[in-house]
């Protein structure tokens, strides 16, 4: 082989390379590992087999309680393609919440009464709730929904309420570029999920406003393939010997993430550009419901043998049996799909004024076949979580704090 055909695949590794984007922190890395159970140290051992990524985020208050962030990283690379599941529920629901103040004007709020019509191929109609306490469907119970057990549903209602083009290009102006919204939990095809609902606002029996049925004529770049596994079952049940095509699916990177929840617990802490444009009396809400646990909801009203205290609490607390402290708080959004899990945290000890946010990602996918429902969720995903929130909070409660935090914003009545 001649010098130029041994040069092209150095140039093409050295490329690769060059654009990696992987953030390791070898302090991070020492820390779990040093406290790690042997299974754990096994998945920390495979990151190419389980295609993990980790954002620990220390929190420091200076004297007049304001915080001050570092963060830690593992194996993070926005460029590595997992797919977000449930997580982008999170931001939907922050744009809704912003979005109603444009139509205060008409008297809408996040308890209106919110009818949606069926406008285009697919789509389907709401004309009740019967988890909430007036039977009435409202963006307030979708987001309660939303946080409490990931409702896919209430996320579709959001996504149909804001349309695919404004979700995009409101997130792209707070400067997460990376991030991709393109579909509903319910399948319809690219152009369907273009369209969007007609729907109506009411308060009581009273007309509120109308909001016409949306198409989006925004450009997504999928120009980059993102393929995975070796087989897949398709909408039909037909098995594909083939991987799985997730080029055109939602993305969104973990760090963006990790930077949304933080901009809602601390607005502060982020350029103004970046916040969303909430009120009090909103992140209040939000603070509630994304902490609340199922058994503390009235309206929805949870059967608490399904929907236990961790259901939607990964780090640490995902075990159907195990009751979370009621000195602990978690404010986060999870999501599980495909062999991916997902949790996105802010956690409180308000017994110990202990805080931080813990961000990850997993693939736990043995046998490379999705949507088989085979996936190890169990086995090693969620005990995965529960170790390394362990091994944080455990940490946490050992890292002496020059100025102790001041937790009253986050303390709420669930009662």
């Amino acid at each position: 082989m001649n010098n130029r055909a041994l040069l092209l695949p150095l140039l093409l590794l050295v490329k690769y390379v060059s654009f990696s984007q992987v953030k390791s922190d070898k302090w991070l890395q020492e820390l779990l590992y040093k406290n790690a159970s042997p299974s754990l140290k096994g998945v920390l051992d495979s990151a190419d087999t389980y295609q993990y990524q980790l954002i620990y985020t220390r929190i420091d208050r200076d004297k007049k309680n304001n915080p001050v962030f570092k963060n830690y990283y593992l194996n993070v690379d926005r460029t590595r393609y997992f797919n977000p599941a449930s997580t982008v529920k999170m931001p939907l629901s922050f744009l809704a919440l912003e979005k109603l103040h444009s139509l205060e004007q008409f008297g809408v709020d996040r308890n209106a009464t919110m009818l949606t019509d069926s406008s285009y191929s697919a789509q389907t109609t709401v004309l009740t709730d019967t988890s909430s306490q007036n039977g009435m469907p409202s963006v307030a119970q979708y987001i309660r929904k939303i946080f409490l057990v990931s409702d896919n549903d209430a996320y579709n209602r959001l996504y149909e309420f804001l349309g695919q083009q404004a979700i995009n290009e409101t997130l792209w102006k707070k400067g997460y570029k990376d991030v991709r919204i393109t579909r509903r939990f319910v399948p319809m095809s690219a152009d369907e999920n273009r369209h969007t609902n007609a729907l109506r606002f009411l308060k009581g029996n009273d007309f509120l406003y109308k909001q016409l049925p949306l198409t989006s004529n925004i450009s997504f770049d999928f120009s980059r393939k993102i393929l995975i596994g070796n087989a897949h079952f398709d909408r039909n049940d037909s098995l594909i010997k083939a991987p799985m095509d997730f080029t055109t699916h939602n993305n969104v990177p973990l760090e963006d993430l990790q930077h949304m929840l933080q901009s809602v617990m601390f607005p502060q802490s982020v350029p103004e550009n970046q916040r969303f444009k909430l009120t009090d009396s909103d992140y209040n809400f939000l603070y509630q419901y994304m902490s609340e646990l199922p058994h503390e909801s009235a309206f929805p009203r949870y059967d608490t043998t399904e929907f236990f205290d961790s259901y939607t609490k990964f780090f640490w607390f995902k075990d159907g049996r195990r009751k979370m402290p009621a000195y602990i708080r978690s404010f986060n959004k999870p999501g599980w799909s495909y062999g991916f899990l997902t949790d996105v945290a802010y956690i409180v000890d308000f017994k110990n004024k202990t805080e931080f946010m813990l961000s990850g990602v997993i693939y736990v996918n043995s046998d490379g076949v999705l949507n088989d429902d085979k996936y190890e969720y169990e086995e090693t995903g969620y005990p995965f979580f529960r170790e390394i929130g362990e091994i944080i909070y455990n940490y946490e409660l050992s890292r002496k704090r020059k100025n102790l935090p001041d937790f009253t914003r986050f303390q709420l009545d669930y009662r």
